[in-house]
């Protein structure tokens, strides 16, 4: 059993840690495999090649930085991608999932918006996955039931689908304590690919183990639920307190803004 990381953004893009922290930051967690998927629009030929040659250089047996990008499409979804770099130049969700597909990689809707569940379901391509936890859009206590929903539905046309376990790690001070862990004996690409594609993996957080096919209890449904409701109540509160600061004219210090991140 190997454990690794999923969905997280470097210096390339927006993220605040370099390649080279990032792999001493997962080793010191005891991950043998990072995938990183960093904005395909801050990206370029040039600086395409320079992200996947750092990778490469600083991968070895004891951890694997995988690279691969999320891309922004129509109406603000995200896609990530697992197992391809490409830069298809597209927006609209459908083609991308197709053209991940086709380069033998792997889809999955990230953080998907309530608002844009119907649309999803209205979907002919559907993708591999659906990040079901997303611990910077949900929040590090409980994911949002609602999705888990979603993605049964979904699999009725599709049962290879599955859920995903992602951080969405930015910011140095943000929680990072889901994990994924892999029935597999060591990182290297193929093997997580082949992991992720076929299911032989589970959501780690703490003692919590979450499955692949998303398939959850009702008790842990109406648990996630109301930790995720509690959390959003508490955020909320927070960003009125914001609000009214800003019309103030009053900034919130970087050096308050770094704690929030590591609460929620």
């Amino acid at each position: 059993m190997i454990k690794g990381a999923i969905h997280v953004h470097s210096t390339y893009s927006d993220g605040e840690f370099t390649l080279a922290e990032l792999r001493e930051i997962y080793l010191a967690a005891g991950c043998a495999f990072v995938c990183t998927n960093d904005h395909a629009e801050f990206f370029n030929d040039t600086k395409l090649q320079a992200y996947r040659d750092e990778c490469a250089k600083l991968s070895d047996a004891k951890l694997n930085l995988i690279p691969g990008l999320e891309y922004r499409c129509e109406r603000e979804m995200h896609i990530t991608a697992y197992g391809t770099t490409g830069l298809p130049g597209l927006t609209d969700p459908e083609k991308v999932i197709r053209y991940i597909g086709e380069a033998g990689a792997i889809a999955v809707i990230a953080h998907p918006k309530d608002a844009f569940f119907d649309w999803i379901e209205s979907f002919q391509t559907l993708p591999h996955g659906i990040e079901t936890w997303n611990t910077k859009y949900d929040g590090r206590y409980a994911p949002r039931p609602e999705t888990f929903a979603l993605l049964q539905r979904l699999r009725q046309r599709n049962p290879e689908m599955r859920a995903l376990y992602g951080q969405d790690l930015h910011w140095k001070r943000q929680f990072r304590g889901l994990f994924l862990e892999m029935e597999a004996g060591s990182g290297d690409t193929a093997t997580v690919l082949e992991c992720l594609r076929n299911g032989r993996f589970h959501g780690k957080k703490g003692e919590l183990e979450l499955p692949s096919d998303g398939l959850l209890s009702d008790e842990l449904l109406v648990q996630f639920g109301e930790a995720h409701a509690r959390s959003a109540r508490m955020w909320q509160f927070v960003k009125s307190g914001k609000h009214v600061l800003e019309q103030l004219g009053i900034s919130v210090p970087k050096s308050m803004k770094a704690p929030l991140r590591k609460l929620f």
